[in-house]
């Protein structure tokens, strides 16, 4: 099911994109992400690449935002480095964004082809986690 274009949010890609060239550097850091919260705030995050499968930018923008008192966030997007431009979430960062922000938008697509789209389209029929969940009373 696809639903209406949301506006692409182009600052915020700008500034992942900023982050890609400025802070990824060597194997380490190989993806940025920037989130707009819901009060305006951009956050940003790279990710912490580890042979052991450290977390992707996404995820450290989670907790990044968090720390900053930002636990409402309304779209994310996540840029490679080496000017790869915008890339969508894996799958672990799709299952994670739902279960955190279900109603989060998430920008992926390159060129003109660049979208946001809300997270449920990027896994459809999901695990919805809170769905499973006893109630604690």
């Amino acid at each position: 099911m696809t639903t209406q274009p949301h506006p692409v949010d182009h600052e915020l890609i700008r500034a992942a994109d900023h982050v890609a060239r400025t802070r990824c550097r060597g194997d380490n850091h190989t993806m940025a992400a920037a989130a707009r919260a819901r009060d305006g705030r951009i956050v940003t995050a790279v990710n912490a690449y580890h042979f052991t499968g450290g977390p992707c930018a996404e995820l450290v923008l989670i907790g990044t935002a968090a720390a900053q008192g930002a636990y409402e966030l309304d779209t994310i997007v996540a840029v490679g480095d080496r000017d790869r431009g915008v890339v969508p979430p894996c799958g672990r960062c799709r299952q994670v964004l739902l279960d955190y922000f279900p109603a989060l938008k998430v920008i992926v697509g390159g060129g003109d082809r660049v979208r946001a789209v809300p997270i449920a389209e990027l896994l459809p029929e999901s695990y919805v986690w809170a769905d499973h969940q006893l109630d604690a009373e």
